[in-house]
């Protein structure tokens, strides 16, 4: 599954800050002292979660005979990434009970009782709740209780965990580049090492991500995790380790974790994995360079050496440290995907020897660049590595390095925040796919996104209709005042626009309904090999024009609506006129307003699809890989040596052509501007008037 999970994190991160603003407020405690009761509860509403979600999936297992009728036990939920909660550990439950003083005795019980039910969160759940007032108590869980948390997915923890470090400022975590993996980057790892069976590891497994995105993988291709999978990691903050744990429970997954010193990756190995891991998975604190050297000198996990000792006998910068551990703990056969800072891709001195032989080992696999702003609290770029064992004992995968630029492969969830959108998680996994002479599953994706297209674009015919349905209400409303005779008339030029534009619009739906028709008929019988597709794709640039034309024709029918509404409240006092229901009229804006946000997200969603291919098929037009400029190349080692052993792709792969803006209509952008500058121009003149008016009354 390449799941979104950063759709709505504005609000999401402002309705958290109200709740840090009533605990900083009423409960006299510091941050760090009710960040584990906050995220105690935001696990009970996570677990109750999935233990309804399971409960639904068994009982409808139960009614078409696929399990008997017995009584339900926990291998049950297991099954079904879920716990079998006690009824006194359900979230609504607690919230439903009498509020008698006790919510915070029966959240510490709850806690209790879950220990009791599922050992491997012994002794990690908060059960500090009855020093918190029981107002506040309640307060905060029904603020956790909202339709968004109710439905939640993902790698909750992890958001919520990286936004309660930002907030409440915690450098001693950031400090030293520690910060929460966003899950997109976590997801294109998984994409690229597949990481399907045997030991993975997570030398650096903060809130667990890395663990929980290889779960989804290995559940979407209809496996059982826990029968496939040991998850191993590491984690020095004990508060963190806990918030691993309890992500992992939630999904019903387990884990073995070391936490603290015991687990300082630079000291310990205290799961004693060296060339025992199927898959490591890691985003290490990037640039460190407090590591004494003394102590690492010598150790088996440093096949290459250190990377450099400062005058303080301490390793210059740990990435290589990171790398070389990351390299020794696969075994013949492992791969490992890890997130590095940019700089250290082209590092010089003592950094570039080590990346040298690294190189010369042939398991260097994939290199990819990620831009700025992927992370919550920080700008940095970073970069993607990705290791494979086996291609060592391949003397042709041996000699070249897949480089991909991902800097402009991207979308823009907020003014801060930027992520991949999960069909951009596809292609490049495709890419990859690609370079490992998997054509059959490039072509697969190619063929559910002209499948998808189609079904998007049948999928318009009710909004479509709903939106003309919207419109012509309006405009029914409207008329008979519209139509009254007026000398000189403020709403005849708009109003002939509009009827104009909804006649060619109405005309409009019903092509592009037969379009939609016939490009399904076309696909039924459409060959699926790489020719096939391809036709098939050009076939529905009609449908994606008609879908771009229509959109701007359904935004300009709302807006001139918009504009004889307005235009007949403020220059004609509509509202106090006797044909003129202004209630009704308020109403009927409203909803052209949804069902036109509706259409246009209908419309747009089967071009999307059709853009994808597009994307693909443009680029990798054989279903084969080749270099193409300012994403990707396949460099040999030779190369990379002439380059000074640089695994920078940026270097390689070039400047990506500047893209043209097939969505710019010059003209209808002006007719747009006209339109607003109409208003603009009516409502200074209006506005002037005033105040001359103004000035006459004061005497002035």
């Amino acid at each position: 599954m390449i799941a979104d999970h950063l759709t709505g994190i504005e609000q999401f991160g402002a309705d958290l800050w109200k709740l840090a603003d009533d605990l900083r407020a009423n409960s006299g405690l510091a941050s760090n002292e009710y960040f584990m009761p906050i995220m105690g509860l935001l696990f009970l509403r996570q677990a109750t979660n999935r233990y309804y979600a399971a409960l639904a999936t068994i009982e409808a297992d139960k009614a078409a005979g696929k399990m008997p009728d017995r009584p339900l036990v926990d291998a049950d939920f297991r099954r079904r990434r879920a716990m079998l909660l006690p009824e006194a550990a359900r979230y609504d439950v607690i919230l439903d009970m009498p509020k008698d003083g006790q919510i915070g005795a029966a959240l510490t019980a709850a806690m209790e009782e879950v220990e009791r039910h599922f050992p491997p969160l012994a002794g990690q759940l908060p059960k500090d709740y009855e020093r918190f007032d029981d107002e506040l108590l309640e307060s905060m869980m029904r603020k956790f209780d909202t339709e968004a948390l109710r439905n939640a997915f993902g790698d909750v923890f992890g958001r919520i965990y990286e936004y309660f470090l930002a907030e409440f400022s915690k450098q001693g975590a950031h400090d030293n580049g520690e910060f929460f993996t966003p899950p997109s980057i976590v997801q294109t790892i998984v994409n690229v090492i597949e990481p399907d069976h045997g030991i993975v590891f997570d030398p650096a497994c903060g809130s667990g991500g890395m663990f929980v995105q290889s779960s989804h993988f290995i559940e979407d291709a209809g496996q059982d995790t826990m029968k496939r999978v040991t998850f191993y990691g590491h984690e020095k903050n004990e508060t963190t380790a806990k918030l691993a744990q309890i992500n992992l429970a939630v999904h019903g997954l387990q884990g073995t974790i070391r936490a603290g010193n015991e687990a300082i990756t630079y000291y310990k190995d205290p799961h004693e994995l060296v060339g025992k891991c199927d898959f490591v998975m890691a985003n290490p604190p990037f640039n460190v360079d407090e590591v004494d050297a003394d102590k690492v000198k010598g150790d088996k996990r440093l096949p290459f050496g250190l990377p450099g000792v400062n005058k303080a006998k301490k390793v210059s910068n740990a990435n290589y440290l990171w790398m070389s551990y990351f390299y020794s703990y696969l075994n013949e056969n492992g791969r490992a995907g890890v997130v590095m800072s940019s700089q250290a891709s082209s590092a010089g001195r003592d950094e570039a020897i080590v990346r040298q032989k690294l190189v010369e080992t042939g398991a260097v696999d994939v290199m990819i660049d990620i831009r700025g702003n992927f992370f919550y609290t920080r700008t940095v770029p970073c970069q993607l590595w990705f290791f494979d064992r086996a291609k060592e004992r391949d003397p042709q995968r041996a000699d070249h390095v897949l480089m991909l630029d991902a800097r402009n492969i991207y979308r823009k969830v907020s003014r801060a925040i930027y992520d991949f959108a999960p069909e951009q998680q596809k292609n490049i996994a495709a890419i990859v796919w690609l370079y490992r002479g998997q054509a059959d599953r490039f072509l697969k994706l190619v063929e559910s996104y002209i499948a998808q297209a189609i079904a998007e674009g049948r999928a318009t015919a009710e909004p479509l209709a709903d939106y003309d349905k919207a419109l012509g209400k309006l405009i029914n409303l409207v008329q008979p005042f519209v139509t009254e005779n007026r000398d000189p008339d403020p709403l005849a030029e708009t109003w002939s626009e509009l009827t104009g534009v909804r006649a060619t619009l109405a005309a409009d739906i019903a092509g592009f309904d037969a379009e939609v028709s016939a490009r399904a008929a076309d696909w039924a019988g459409a060959a699926r090999d790489n020719a096939g597709l391809h036709a098939a794709r050009a076939g529905l640039h009609p449908m994606a024009e008609r879908c771009r034309d229509m959109t701007k024709q359904i935004d300009l029918a709302a807006k001139l609506a918009g504009r004889v509404v307005d235009t007949a409240i403020k220059e004609l006092d509509a509202r106090d006129h006797a044909l003129w229901p202004n209630a009704e009229v308020t109403r009927a804006r409203k909803a052209l307003e949804a069902a036109r946000a509706a259409a246009v997200e209908a419309l747009r969603t089967a071009r999307y699809f059709v853009k994808q291919a597009d994307w693909l098929q443009e680029r990798f037009p054989d279903a084969a890989l080749r270099d193409v400029e300012g994403l990707v190349k396949l460099v040999s080692r030779a190369e990379i040596a002439a380059h000074d052993h640089s695994l920078t792709p940026g270097r390689y792969v070039g400047v990506a052509p500047e893209e043209v803006d097939e969505d710019f209509d010059f003209e209808e952008a002006l007719r747009s501007i006209h339109i607003d500058l109409k208003g603009l121009n009516e409502e200074a003149a209006e506005l002037a008037a005033r105040i001359a008016r103004n000035f006459e009354e004061l005497g002035v």
